[in-house]
């Protein structure tokens, strides 16, 4: 054999692919992928297998192509021969199916094994409404508090300050000037255990507490009627009495719960017919307030021709008179329940 023939000879012989484990299998595919343009959502893994992955890329250095392309042939085989790949554990389970089942059914799953909430805690801690999360740290540290005000919006945080006891609220002031030191993972784990604790609540029935669904109740009951029940609840209950007293708005309170800046607002969401009828039943010592409020806070042109329609209108029945004031009081219940307007907290019933 002629010397060049062996020199070509030798360059058919292919060199051995480099024995390589697995962790280094998987960082070749991953540097792979990534120099053919693909996006591997690397962020996903575990925090001890990214670093794993990382640190298996960095050490490599080169890989001669013979290995490269057992490797890849190698992991196209396994995608060729799965058929079909369920998500890992509950957790994965859960994560595929959000939105797709109910939320309750997924909070009694994680409640019965165990696992927590995917995802950022604190998104859906900003979705809770004030009283949700005045309910939901009333028992926890002065520090949890002070890092929850620090996390959600700052107007739910004034309004949170504002509705806590006085001096509560200013220790939790305090006690958020003491959190520039706090770690992101710390506040991970607070953000996580004040979701386990919602999620660890009891199923109830009824979304509304008792004292506002007593006091819906009362505020649709003619006055004799709502007079006597509250008596009736006060002998068996005084403190449940007293806070149904508050839930309960008529339109006796219209005088002294409504701004009077609000009054036009409430000529929107009630037709004048309905309105001059109520101010025309409202005649007695508790509602003849109101009347006069409402009349006080619109134009002068539009209360004079109130009062001629009421006047033309004359005496109304009770029965008219109260379903009047009803659905007056109902629209200005809409509008404070939409936010466009505030009552005050004027208990007097």
């Amino acid at each position: 054999m002629q010397i060049g023939q062996i020199s070509s000879a030798k360059h058919d012989i292919k060199p051995p692919a480099r024995r390589v484990n697995s962790a280094e299998k998987a960082a070749i595919i991953v540097r792979f992928l990534m120099t053919e343009g693909a996006n591997v959502p690397i962020g996903e893994l575990p925090e001890d297998l990214q670093a794993e992955l990382t640190q298996q890329m960095g050490s490599l250095r080169r890989i001669d192509r013979e290995t490269l392309i057992q490797v890849v042939e190698e992991f196209a085989n396994e995608l060729e021969q799965t058929g079909l790949t369920f998500p890992k554990g509950v957790a994965g389970a859960l994560s595929e199916l959000d939105g797709k089942i109910s939320p309750k059914a997924a909070a009694q799953i994680r409640k019965r094994t165990g696992v927590r909430a995917s995802g950022d805690p604190w998104e859906r801690l900003r979705e809770l409404d004030t009283d949700k999360l005045l309910a939901l740290v009333d028992d926890e540290s002065t520090e949890i508090a002070a890092v929850l005000i620090s996390k959600i919006d700052v107007k739910k945080a004034a309004k949170m300050l504002g509705e806590m006891p006085g001096e509560r609220a200013r220790r939790i002031t305090y006690a958020v000037s003491l959190t520039n030191s706090i770690t992101p993972d710390a506040v991970a784990r607070i953000g996580g255990a004040l979701i386990a604790k919602i999620e660890s609540e009891p199923e109830r029935a009824f979304e509304n507490p008792p004292v506002d669904r007593v006091g819906a109740i009362l505020n649709s009951s003619r006055s004799a009627t709502r007079d006597a029940l509250l008596d009736g609840l006060n002998a068996q209950d005084e403190d449940f009495a007293s806070e149904v007293r508050k839930a309960i708005f008529t339109f006796k309170h219209i005088a002294t719960r409504v701004d009077a800046r609000d009054v036009s607002a409430l000529l929107r969401v009630v037709d004048n017919d309905t309105l001059i009828t109520a101010l025309a039943g409202a005649t007695d010592d508790l509602t003849k307030p109101s009347a006069e409020f409402i009349l006080a806070n619109i134009s002068n042109r539009l209360a004079d021709q109130f009062r001629e329609a009421i006047q033309e209108r004359g005496e109304v029945s009770d029965e008219d008179g109260e379903t009047a004031m009803s659905d007056v009081v109902a629209g200005i219940r809409g509008l404070a329940d939409s936010g466009e307007i505030l009552l005050s907290e004027e208990i007097d019933a």
